[in-house]
C-alpha cells in the first residue's frame, strides 16, 4: 500500500486521537488537534497532565478513552512513541500516523509487527489536511 493509500485509509477511519496533545498553542501537539477540529473530525486529546485541551476533555491514555479510536496521530518523543504504539495496538487502534519528529525505526518496526498501518517519515497531517492558525 502506498503512503497516499495509507493516508486516505487513515483519514477515512475516524474518530481520531492525538497522543501528545498539548495545551500550548505553539506546539505541534496542539496544532494537530486543532487541525482535526478545523476539519470537523471527531478527535480526542491524550495528555496525562491536562484536564482539557482546546475545549475537549483530555484523557491520560488511549485505554482511558470512552470509545475505540481506529486512528491516532502521535506527537511524542521517539522513545515515548515506541510505548504508544504498543498501547495503541492493545486499545484496538488500526492506523498510526507518527508526525515528523515522533518516529523512530524501532517504533515503526514495533507498529508494523503489531499489524498496525503506519504513516511515518513522510508528510505531516497539517500539510495533508491544510491547517490555518
Amino acid at each position: 500500500m502506498s503512503v497516499n493509500d495509507r493516508i486516505q485509509s487513515f483519514l477515512a477511519s475516524g474518530p481520531f486521537a492525538v497522543v501528545g496533545a498539548s495545551t500550548d498553542r505553539s506546539k505541534y501537539g496542539n496544532k494537530v488537534l486543532r487541525c482535526y477540529q478545523q476539519h470537523g473530525k471527531e478527535v480526542y486529546p491524550i495528555n496525562p497532565k491536562a484536564p482539557e485541551v482546546e475545549g475537549l476533555k483530555a484523557y491520560p491514555s488511549l485505554a482511558a478513552l470512552p470509545v475505540t479510536v481506529p486512528a491516532i496521530s502521535i506527537i511524542t518523543p521517539p522513545p515515548a512513541t515506541e510505548q504508544v504504539v504498543r498501547e495503541a495496538a492493545a486499545a484496538g487502534v488500526k492506523h498510526v500516523w507518527m508526525q515528523p519528529g515522533a518516529e523512530s525505526p524501532e517504533a515503526i518496526r514495533t507498529a508494523e509487527a503489531l499489524g498496525l498501518s503506519v504513516i511515518a517519515g513522510g508528510p505531516c497531517l497539517l500539510v495533508v489536511l491544510g491547517y490555518h492558525d
